[in-house]
């Protein structure tokens, strides 16, 4: 088998248990970057439901959405423990008392092990963390900050209409870090622009900073967006897939193998897609990552070596060999 840190192993071990997320869809959902405030139009490739496509509908309240999706995965899967998934938008960008009230209610089952809430570097602060830092403690939950990253190249934030750089990212994962959270990193890598430097220092800038989760995804085309107006016009050319999956295996390679890997690949929704995958399923594609991992012998952190002076270990160790 390949050896990378897997994300439903990983949840297993911690809690004696498989443990399912319930996507919610917080009523009423925008970003900074689609109301004007540092952007407008928001993220080229994202479609109007703001990546939300897999949630039940936004007229829908959080606690109605809950009893629901739990239901579902009772039924489905004779789940026991879950983890609330605030997933739609940017699930920070409201007042504090209303980002207050949203949380309350996504964390009131006595089911929950966890607390999970998508959201963007410019929109993390210490006044929000304090609140999930003191809901931490008394309720005894995990929480986690899920954060679009997407790439490390911050010419192509820009490009991207993030309405946020590099520096926004640092930030945002050392405040959530002091305040003792965990947090997940949103990365795409088969953005147009980007090579395999890009993702290679992607894995080691989120690396360096000690991210305790990855989230990797297949850039997908949904009609409507800019990103379809520059696909239909030949603007650019996707990578292969054989290309993506020898990007997502170096990525790994220079990843800390401590760091839990929650996805390899994208999914899109359903209808109005362009591209997504390269017509071929989620699955096949996580297969064909497997074989290029055993292909090469290689295993998740084997080129994790840069860190802690990598010269002058570098240095000391050819210096050894020639006093030898």
């Amino acid at each position: 088998m390949p050896d990378y840190r897997d994300y439903a192993p990983w949840l297993e071990a911690r809690y004696g248990q498989r443990v399912y997320k319930v996507p919610l869809n917080i009523p009423g959902g925008t970003c900074p970057n689609r109301d004007g405030t540092v952007g407008k139009g928001g993220c080229i490739f994202c479609e109007s439901s703001g990546s939300g496509f897999q949630c039940l509908p936004d007229t829908m309240t959080i606690r109605e959405q809950w009893a629901e999706n739990k239901a579902f995965y009772e039924r489905r899967f004779r789940a026991h423990k879950f983890i609330s998934y605030l997933q739609t938008y940017t699930n920070t960008y409201m007042s504090l008392e209303r980002f207050k009230e949203v949380v309350l209610a996504a964390t009131e089952d006595e089911d929950l092990v966890g607390v999970a809430i998508s959201t963007r570097p410019d929109c993390v602060c210490d006044e929000y963390l304090e609140f999930l830092a003191e809901l931490k403690e008394s309720r005894n939950l995990d929480v986690d900050i899920e954060l679009g990253l997407q790439t490390v190249n911050y010419h192509n934030l820009v490009e991207i209409n993030r309405g946020h750089t590099l520096a926004e990212y640092i930030d945002a994962v050392l405040r959530i870090k002091r305040y003792g959270l965990s947090t997940t990193a949103h990365v795409i890598l088969n953005l147009p622009g980007d090579t395999m430097l890009d993702v290679i220092e992607t894995a080691k800038i989120v690396s360096t900073l000690g991210v305790d989760f990855v989230k990797l995804h297949s850039l997908y085309v949904a009609g409507g967006t800019e990103l379809a107006r520059r696909y239909e016009a030949g603007e650019f050319t996707m990578i292969t897939l054989s290309e993506y999956v020898e990007r997502v295996v170096t990525f790994l390679e220079y990843l800390d193998p401590e760091i839990v890997i929650q996805r390899l690949v994208g999914k899109g929704p359903q209808d109005n897609l362009l591209f997504c995958n390269w017509d071929t399923s989620w699955w096949k594609i996580k297969d064909a990552i497997d074989a290029e991992f055993i292909a090469r012998n290689s295993k998740q952190g084997s080129k994790f070596d840069y860190l802690n002076g990598k010269a002058i270990r570098l240095k000391q160790s050819r210096t050894g060999t020639e006093n030898r």
